[in-house]
Protein backbone atom coordinates (compact mmCIF):
# COMPACT_ATOMS: atom_id res chain seq x y z
CA UNK A 1 0.00 0.00 0.00
CA UNK A 2 1.48 3.59 -0.73
CA UNK A 3 0.45 6.81 -0.38
CA UNK A 4 0.07 8.80 -3.71
CA UNK A 5 -1.08 11.77 -5.28
CA UNK A 6 -3.63 11.67 -8.31
CA UNK A 7 -0.76 12.60 -9.77
CA UNK A 8 1.86 10.13 -9.15
CA UNK A 9 -1.25 7.60 -9.44
CA UNK A 10 -1.80 8.32 -13.55
CA UNK A 11 2.39 7.36 -13.83
CA UNK A 12 1.49 4.29 -11.15
CA UNK A 13 -1.56 3.47 -13.61
CA UNK A 14 0.80 3.82 -17.14
CA UNK A 15 3.28 1.82 -15.88
CA UNK A 16 1.35 -0.93 -14.18
CA UNK A 17 -0.43 -1.98 -17.73
CA UNK A 18 2.68 -1.48 -19.47
CA UNK A 19 4.19 -3.83 -16.95
CA UNK A 20 1.65 -6.43 -17.95
CA UNK A 21 1.21 -6.32 -21.19
CA UNK A 22 3.76 -5.61 -23.76
CA UNK A 23 1.17 -4.40 -26.79
CA UNK A 24 0.59 -1.28 -24.42
CA UNK A 25 2.20 1.94 -25.84
CA UNK A 26 2.29 5.68 -25.11
CA UNK A 27 2.37 8.58 -27.03
CA UNK A 28 1.75 12.65 -26.46
CA UNK A 29 3.75 15.51 -26.49
CA UNK A 30 6.21 15.89 -23.76
CA UNK A 31 5.04 12.85 -22.52
CA UNK A 32 8.43 10.93 -22.33
CA UNK A 33 11.47 13.65 -21.50
CA UNK A 34 9.89 16.19 -19.88
CA UNK A 35 7.71 13.29 -17.88
CA UNK A 36 4.03 15.60 -18.78
CA UNK A 37 3.15 19.15 -18.67
CA UNK A 38 1.39 18.21 -15.52
CA UNK A 39 4.18 15.75 -14.54
CA UNK A 40 2.20 12.57 -14.35
CA UNK A 41 4.19 10.26 -16.66
CA UNK A 42 7.45 11.29 -14.68
CA UNK A 43 9.88 7.89 -14.51
CA UNK A 44 8.15 6.06 -17.79
CA UNK A 45 10.48 6.74 -20.08
CA UNK A 46 13.27 5.68 -17.93
CA UNK A 47 11.69 2.24 -17.23
CA UNK A 48 10.02 1.38 -20.71
CA UNK A 49 12.31 3.32 -22.82
CA UNK A 50 11.98 5.48 -26.42
CA UNK A 51 10.54 2.93 -28.44
CA UNK A 52 7.16 2.53 -25.84
CA UNK A 53 6.87 5.97 -24.29
CA UNK A 54 7.04 8.21 -27.31
CA UNK A 55 7.15 11.79 -27.31
CA UNK A 56 4.70 13.60 -30.54
CA UNK A 57 5.18 16.49 -32.70
CA UNK A 58 2.25 19.11 -31.52
CA UNK A 59 -0.70 17.64 -33.72
CA UNK A 60 -3.56 16.02 -32.23
CA UNK A 61 -4.52 14.96 -35.50
CA UNK A 62 -1.39 12.97 -35.70
CA UNK A 63 -1.43 11.51 -32.40
CA UNK A 64 -4.87 10.26 -32.28
CA UNK A 65 -4.32 8.98 -35.92
CA UNK A 66 -1.49 7.01 -34.93
CA UNK A 67 -3.08 5.23 -32.10
CA UNK A 68 -6.37 4.60 -34.07
CA UNK A 69 -3.92 2.69 -36.59
CA UNK A 70 -1.65 1.18 -33.97
CA UNK A 71 -4.98 -0.03 -32.30
CA UNK A 72 -6.52 -1.53 -35.56
CA UNK A 73 -2.93 -3.40 -36.06
CA UNK A 74 -2.98 -5.42 -32.74
CA UNK A 75 -1.65 -2.82 -30.11
CA UNK A 76 -3.29 -1.48 -27.12
CA UNK A 77 -1.89 2.10 -27.52
CA UNK A 78 -2.31 5.70 -24.62
CA UNK A 79 -2.17 8.60 -25.89
CA UNK A 80 -2.54 11.78 -24.10
CA UNK A 81 -4.32 14.90 -25.16
CA UNK A 82 -2.34 17.82 -22.75
CA UNK A 83 -5.76 19.67 -22.24
CA UNK A 84 -9.15 18.24 -23.01
CA UNK A 85 -10.23 21.96 -24.68
CA UNK A 86 -7.33 20.37 -27.76
CA UNK A 87 -10.20 17.87 -28.49
CA UNK A 88 -12.08 20.08 -31.15
CA UNK A 89 -9.09 20.31 -32.82
CA UNK A 90 -9.50 16.31 -33.41
CA UNK A 91 -12.69 15.85 -32.88
CA UNK A 92 -13.23 14.37 -36.05
CA UNK A 93 -10.99 11.18 -35.91
CA UNK A 94 -12.98 10.57 -32.01
CA UNK A 95 -16.53 10.61 -33.50
CA UNK A 96 -16.51 9.72 -37.13
CA UNK A 97 -13.32 7.02 -37.34
CA UNK A 98 -12.73 5.66 -33.54
CA UNK A 99 -16.41 5.69 -32.06
CA UNK A 100 -17.56 4.45 -35.84
CA UNK A 101 -14.85 1.77 -36.45
CA UNK A 102 -16.03 -1.31 -34.72
CA UNK A 103 -19.71 -1.06 -35.58
CA UNK A 104 -19.02 0.03 -39.24
CA UNK A 105 -17.02 -3.44 -40.02
CA UNK A 106 -19.88 -5.21 -38.31
CA UNK A 107 -17.13 -5.97 -35.14
CA UNK A 108 -14.03 -7.59 -37.13
CA UNK A 109 -12.06 -4.31 -36.39
CA UNK A 110 -11.99 -3.45 -33.03
CA UNK A 111 -10.26 -0.05 -31.30
CA UNK A 112 -8.48 -0.71 -28.17
CA UNK A 113 -7.32 2.45 -27.26
CA UNK A 114 -7.36 5.21 -24.42
CA UNK A 115 -7.49 8.66 -24.65
CA UNK A 116 -6.13 10.45 -21.59
CA UNK A 117 -6.44 14.36 -20.98
CA UNK A 118 -6.40 16.83 -18.01
CA UNK A 119 -9.84 18.16 -18.04
CA UNK A 120 -12.10 20.77 -16.16
CA UNK A 121 -11.34 24.42 -14.13
CA UNK A 122 -10.17 25.84 -10.93
CA UNK A 123 -6.26 26.64 -11.68
CA UNK A 124 -6.77 29.79 -13.81
CA UNK A 125 -6.08 28.51 -17.11
CA UNK A 126 -8.52 30.64 -18.84
CA UNK A 127 -11.59 30.01 -21.29
CA UNK A 128 -9.53 28.22 -23.84
CA UNK A 129 -7.51 25.73 -21.23
CA UNK A 130 -10.21 24.79 -18.37
CA UNK A 131 -13.41 23.23 -20.38
CA UNK A 132 -15.06 19.99 -18.62
CA UNK A 133 -15.57 18.10 -22.03
CA UNK A 134 -17.84 14.92 -20.42
CA UNK A 135 -20.53 16.40 -22.23
CA UNK A 136 -18.80 16.55 -25.42
CA UNK A 137 -17.66 12.84 -25.47
CA UNK A 138 -21.24 11.17 -24.23
CA UNK A 139 -23.01 12.33 -26.57
CA UNK A 140 -21.22 10.15 -29.19
CA UNK A 141 -22.04 6.44 -29.24
CA UNK A 142 -19.02 4.69 -29.79
CA UNK A 143 -16.82 6.32 -27.14
CA UNK A 144 -16.64 4.96 -23.43
CA UNK A 145 -16.20 8.27 -20.61
CA UNK A 146 -14.54 7.29 -17.61
CA UNK A 147 -13.38 10.12 -14.85
CA UNK A 148 -12.09 9.13 -11.58
CA UNK A 149 -12.01 11.53 -8.62
CA UNK A 150 -9.46 9.37 -5.97
CA UNK A 151 -6.26 7.81 -6.69
CA UNK A 152 -7.01 4.45 -6.30
CA UNK A 153 -9.97 4.93 -8.78
CA UNK A 154 -7.66 6.36 -11.43
CA UNK A 155 -5.66 3.19 -11.08
CA UNK A 156 -8.57 0.66 -11.43
CA UNK A 157 -10.33 2.63 -13.78
CA UNK A 158 -7.53 2.85 -16.03
CA UNK A 159 -6.59 -0.84 -16.09
CA UNK A 160 -9.89 -1.12 -17.02
CA UNK A 161 -10.02 1.25 -19.88
CA UNK A 162 -6.63 0.00 -21.16
CA UNK A 163 -8.30 -3.53 -21.39
CA UNK A 164 -10.96 -2.85 -22.58
CA UNK A 165 -12.01 -3.39 -26.49
CA UNK A 166 -13.37 -0.12 -27.33
CA UNK A 167 -12.05 3.39 -27.09
CA UNK A 168 -12.24 5.34 -24.18
CA UNK A 169 -11.76 9.21 -23.08
CA UNK A 170 -10.10 8.81 -19.72
CA UNK A 171 -10.73 12.61 -18.43
CA UNK A 172 -8.18 13.60 -15.41
CA UNK A 173 -9.57 16.56 -13.50
CA UNK A 174 -6.71 18.55 -13.22
CA UNK A 175 -7.87 20.39 -10.06
CA UNK A 176 -7.71 16.83 -8.60
CA UNK A 177 -3.69 15.91 -9.62
CA UNK A 178 -2.81 16.72 -5.68
CA UNK A 179 -5.66 14.98 -3.84
CA UNK A 180 -3.73 12.13 -2.20
CA UNK A 181 -5.15 8.65 -1.19
CA UNK A 182 -4.11 4.72 -0.81
CA UNK A 183 -3.17 2.47 -3.58
CA UNK A 184 -2.90 -1.03 -3.25
CA UNK A 185 0.48 -2.56 -4.03
CA UNK A 186 0.04 -5.26 -7.39
CA UNK A 187 -2.83 -5.16 -9.83
CA UNK A 188 -5.43 -3.12 -9.45
CA UNK A 189 -8.45 -3.44 -11.57
CA UNK A 190 -11.84 -1.76 -11.41
CA UNK A 191 -14.84 -2.70 -13.45
CA UNK A 192 -16.05 0.30 -15.94
CA UNK A 193 -19.60 1.67 -14.97
CA UNK A 194 -20.16 0.63 -11.70
CA UNK A 195 -20.69 4.11 -9.39
CA UNK A 196 -19.17 4.17 -5.94
CA UNK A 197 -21.45 5.49 -2.83
CA UNK A 198 -19.38 7.74 -1.34
CA UNK A 199 -21.81 8.85 1.62
CA UNK A 200 -24.83 7.05 2.84
CA UNK A 201 -28.00 9.02 3.92
CA UNK A 202 -31.74 8.63 4.43
CA UNK A 203 -33.03 12.56 2.80
CA UNK A 204 -31.72 12.95 -0.82
CA UNK A 205 -29.18 11.66 -3.39
CA UNK A 206 -26.98 13.34 -4.43
CA UNK A 207 -25.07 12.50 -8.15
CA UNK A 208 -21.78 13.50 -9.21
CA UNK A 209 -18.65 12.99 -10.26
CA UNK A 210 -14.71 14.24 -11.13
CA UNK A 211 -14.03 17.52 -9.20
CA UNK A 212 -17.61 17.93 -7.78
CA UNK A 213 -16.76 14.45 -5.47
CA UNK A 214 -15.14 16.07 -2.96
CA UNK A 215 -16.80 19.37 -2.99
CA UNK A 216 -20.41 17.23 -2.81
CA UNK A 217 -18.92 15.13 0.54
CA UNK A 218 -18.22 18.36 2.21
CA UNK A 219 -20.96 20.10 1.26
CA UNK A 220 -23.17 16.73 2.69
CA UNK A 221 -20.61 17.29 6.11
CA UNK A 222 -21.84 20.66 6.76
CA UNK A 223 -25.16 19.94 6.15
CA UNK A 224 -25.53 17.61 8.30
CA UNK A 225 -23.91 18.98 10.66
CA UNK A 226 -25.88 22.04 10.55
CA UNK A 227 -28.90 21.43 9.24
CA UNK A 228 -30.00 17.70 10.11
CA UNK A 229 -30.14 17.20 6.33
CA UNK A 230 -28.96 13.61 5.63
CA UNK A 231 -27.43 13.12 1.86
CA UNK A 232 -26.19 10.18 -0.02
CA UNK A 233 -23.56 11.11 -2.20
CA UNK A 234 -23.00 9.02 -5.37
CA UNK A 235 -19.54 9.19 -7.63
CA UNK A 236 -20.58 7.77 -11.05
CA UNK A 237 -17.04 7.39 -11.89
CA UNK A 238 -18.08 7.00 -15.83
CA UNK A 239 -20.78 8.31 -17.68
CA UNK A 240 -20.78 5.86 -20.16
CA UNK A 241 -21.47 2.71 -19.14
CA UNK A 242 -23.32 5.00 -16.52
CA UNK A 243 -24.98 3.21 -13.61
CA UNK A 244 -28.32 3.72 -13.78
CA UNK A 245 -29.24 0.87 -11.75
CA UNK A 246 -27.50 2.45 -8.71
CA UNK A 247 -28.99 6.28 -9.41
CA UNK A 248 -32.52 4.56 -9.44
CA UNK A 249 -31.75 2.65 -5.71
CA UNK A 250 -31.00 5.55 -4.13
CA UNK A 251 -33.47 8.23 -5.30
CA UNK A 252 -36.41 5.66 -4.63
CA UNK A 253 -35.35 5.33 -1.18
CA UNK A 254 -34.78 8.91 -0.73
CA UNK A 255 -37.34 10.39 -2.66
CA UNK A 256 -34.94 13.28 -4.19
CA UNK A 257 -31.98 13.73 -6.75
CA UNK A 258 -29.62 16.57 -7.00
CA UNK A 259 -26.82 16.51 -9.56
CA UNK A 260 -23.74 18.07 -8.97
CA UNK A 261 -21.83 19.05 -12.43
CA UNK A 262 -18.79 21.10 -13.48
CA UNK A 263 -19.95 21.19 -17.13
CA UNK A 264 -21.86 24.24 -18.56
CA UNK A 265 -25.58 23.87 -17.78
CA UNK A 266 -27.09 23.15 -21.17
CA UNK A 267 -27.01 19.37 -22.83
CA UNK A 268 -24.49 18.44 -19.50
CA UNK A 269 -24.63 14.71 -18.40
CA UNK A 270 -27.99 15.92 -15.42
CA UNK A 271 -29.95 16.37 -18.32
CA UNK A 272 -29.36 12.92 -19.09
CA UNK A 273 -29.42 11.43 -15.51
CA UNK A 274 -32.35 13.49 -14.41
CA UNK A 275 -34.59 12.67 -17.77
CA UNK A 276 -33.78 8.68 -16.84
CA UNK A 277 -35.03 9.56 -12.84
CA UNK A 278 -38.05 10.95 -14.61
CA UNK A 279 -38.50 8.27 -16.92
CA UNK A 280 -38.04 5.50 -14.57
CA UNK A 281 -39.63 6.77 -11.10
CA UNK A 282 -41.23 9.37 -11.33
CA UNK A 283 -43.42 8.47 -8.85
CA UNK A 284 -41.21 7.87 -5.96
CA UNK A 285 -39.76 11.50 -6.26
CA UNK A 286 -41.14 13.87 -3.54
CA UNK A 287 -39.86 17.10 -4.81
CA UNK A 288 -38.74 18.10 -8.31
CA UNK A 289 -35.07 17.32 -9.71
CA UNK A 290 -32.63 20.00 -9.19
CA UNK A 291 -29.37 20.01 -11.13
CA UNK A 292 -26.64 22.19 -9.62
CA UNK A 293 -24.13 23.05 -12.52
CA UNK A 294 -21.67 25.55 -13.92
CA UNK A 295 -23.68 29.09 -16.37
CA UNK A 296 -23.76 28.46 -19.95
CA UNK A 297 -20.65 30.67 -20.13
CA UNK A 298 -17.15 30.81 -20.92
CA UNK A 299 -15.02 29.85 -17.90
CA UNK A 300 -13.36 32.95 -16.98
CA UNK A 301 -9.60 33.37 -16.04
CA UNK A 302 -10.13 36.08 -12.66
CA UNK A 303 -9.82 33.58 -9.71
CA UNK A 304 -12.46 35.45 -8.23
CA UNK A 305 -14.90 34.99 -10.97
CA UNK A 306 -13.93 31.75 -12.00
CA UNK A 307 -14.86 30.45 -8.42
CA UNK A 308 -17.85 32.06 -8.83
CA UNK A 309 -18.99 30.10 -12.06
CA UNK A 310 -17.26 26.39 -10.84
CA UNK A 311 -20.28 24.91 -8.65
CA UNK A 312 -18.51 25.85 -4.89
CA UNK A 313 -18.99 23.51 -1.68
CA UNK A 314 -21.39 27.34 -0.77
CA UNK A 315 -23.36 27.07 -3.78
CA UNK A 316 -24.02 23.46 -3.14
CA UNK A 317 -25.69 23.62 0.76
CA UNK A 318 -27.36 26.72 -0.58
CA UNK A 319 -28.68 25.55 -3.07
CA UNK A 320 -29.87 21.79 -1.47
CA UNK A 321 -30.99 23.70 1.73
CA UNK A 322 -33.16 25.65 -0.02
CA UNK A 323 -34.71 22.69 -2.17
CA UNK A 324 -35.00 20.85 1.12
CA UNK A 325 -37.31 22.92 2.82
Amino acid sequence: MAELSLREAVARAIAQEMRRDPNVVFLGEDVAAAGGVFKTTTGLLEEFGPERVIDTPISEQAILGTIMGAAMTGLRPIAEIMYSDFFAVCWDLVVNQMAKTRYMTNGQVSLPLVMKTGNGGGLRFGAQHSQSIENWAMAVPGIKVVMPSTPVDLVGLFAASVRDDDPVLFLEQKALYTVKGDVPDGDVCFELGKAVVRRMGADAAVVTIGTMVPRALEAAEILAKEHGIDLTVIDLRSLIPLDTACILEHVVRTGRLFTVEENPRVVGWGAEVTSIVADECFFDLDAPLVRITTPYIPLPSAGELEDKTIPSVELIVETILKRMV
